[in-house]
């Protein structure tokens, strides 16, 4: 089954869509809230690095990682995509529109 995401990645991948264009899909896509609380102490980060794998969520980033992890994306293509998805879910944090949208949130 295929996701809004892994289209975008085969979009970039085959040159249909720019590096630009799928960045500004991320800007708009709204991604899940992330699933651990993010760790600030050593022990914490320790614990977190010892304990069971999250489970992979299709249509997350784990999309990204994955096809990055498999050689799909290059660093740069990493970098600018995880900065469009951080720019996503801090204005779905602070309730404002995320740069590059239209004002609709609209996905399919």
């Amino acid at each position: 089954m295929s996701n809004e995401v892994e289209v975008w990645l085969t979009a970039l991948k085959d040159g249909s869509m720019s590096l630009e264009q799928v960045a500004r899909e991320f800007r708009k896509h709204t991604w899940a809230p992330l699933r651990s609380t993010p760790t600030t102490t050593y022990e914490q980060l320790a614990t977190a690095e010892l304990a069971d794998p999250e489970p992979y969520i299709p249509g997350s980033f784990d999309d990204v990682t994955t096809a990055y992890h498999q050689g799909e994306l290059t660093d740069e293509q990493y970098d600018v995509l995880a900065s469009a998805m951080t720019e996503a879910l801090r204005s779905s944090d602070s309730g404002e529109q995320p740069p590059g949208s239209s004002g609709s949130t609209a996905s399919s």
